[in-house]
């Protein structure tokens, strides 16, 4: 029987792949946390010794279906049509699982769910993914990763139904599996004029807006104390409006994997809150032997 080894919220931005030098140059002199927070969250995905990587991918937008990336293996050099000024000449080379992907498929059909396995070999990367398995060094690991795209034509009730769907498939299978939800929380850019209120740019005076910052660390105090529940509960008045990136997807779809609202994994804060060109970000670690079936 398979299971669900471990779980994080993930911070994925540009910003930390940058050089070093240019990271405490806008960090007035000091790195950004999230990157002391990899190295973190390393260590207990060390500890939970999975056997393959499933990342619920806040950027891979599609409409009508949840996608599950059934490659065999991705190779090659990534540039961002985002910002290729920003993020460019980035290798990857790492696994997929196919039988896990169209495992997922198998049990969304027998489960009148919305899921489709896709193995076309050119399909495009993108930066949710490839920067977690570059930080997290899955490739050096050996661990395959399959991606789970954000459909934008869903409501939040139905990414957590999705993640339902994957963490079925997990119970049936043999596979021992880590899942990331890669993204930010709140996710209101700064306008393109925008001027600093901190010289650090990830101090949190940066996020977008003060009642933002407010929302995303009663939804982290939340996940501390294991009140998902809560968090749902209070979902289409506060998170949805924020919006969260992907409107949530990342962590509904991971939450939903976990049980939903009945999960009580308390969530271990990895790094400080930062922003992001005006979004919260944070790495949230939740060890799955509490209250997670």
């Amino acid at each position: 029987m398979g299971q669900i080894v471990g779980a994080a919220l993930v911070s994925h931005h540009p910003g930390l792949m940058q050089c070093e030098e240019f990271r405490r140059l806008q960090g007035a002199g000091e790195d950004s946390d999230l990157i002391a927070g990899y190295a973190r969250l390393r260590a207990r995905i060390a500890q939970a010794r999975p056997d393959v990587v499933v990342i619920f991918d806040s950027h891979w937008f599609t409409t009508g279906y949840h996608l599950v990336d059934a490659g065999t293996h991705y190779r090659g050099m990534y540039l961002s049509d985002e910002m290729p000024w920003y993020l460019h000449g980035v290798p990857y080379d790492y696994a997929g699982l196919p039988p896990l992907a169209f495992a997922i498929e198998e049990v969304s059909r027998e489960l009148r769910g919305y899921h489709r396995a896709i193995a076309h070999p050119d399909l495009g990367r993108q930066y949710p993914t490839i920067n977690l398995v570059k930080q997290l060094r899955l490739e050096q690991a050996g661990l395959p990763v399959v991606s789970v795209s954000s459909c934008q034509n869903c409501t939040w009730q139905q990414f957590l139904e999705s993640g339902e769907v994957i963490g079925e498939a997990i119970r049936r299978s043999d596979r021992r599996v880590l899942l990331l939800a890669s993204g930010a929380l709140s996710h209101k850019f700064n306008g393109i004029d925008w001027k600093p209120n901190h010289p650090r740019i990830f101090h949190e005076s940066n996020v977008s807006r003060p009642e933002n910052v407010a929302s995303d660390k009663q939804a982290i105090a939340l996940m501390a104390e294991g009140r998902h529940g809560e968090i749902l509960a209070r979902w289409d008045a506060d998170y949805r409006g924020k919006p969260w990136e992907a409107f949530g997807a990342h962590y509904l779809q991971m939450l939903g994997a976990l049980g939903g609202a009945a999960c009580s994994a308390r969530g271990e804060q990895l790094s400080a809150y930062e922003n992001a060109r005006g979004t919260g970000n944070v790495h949230i670690w939740f060890p799955t032997g509490q209250g997670t079936p």
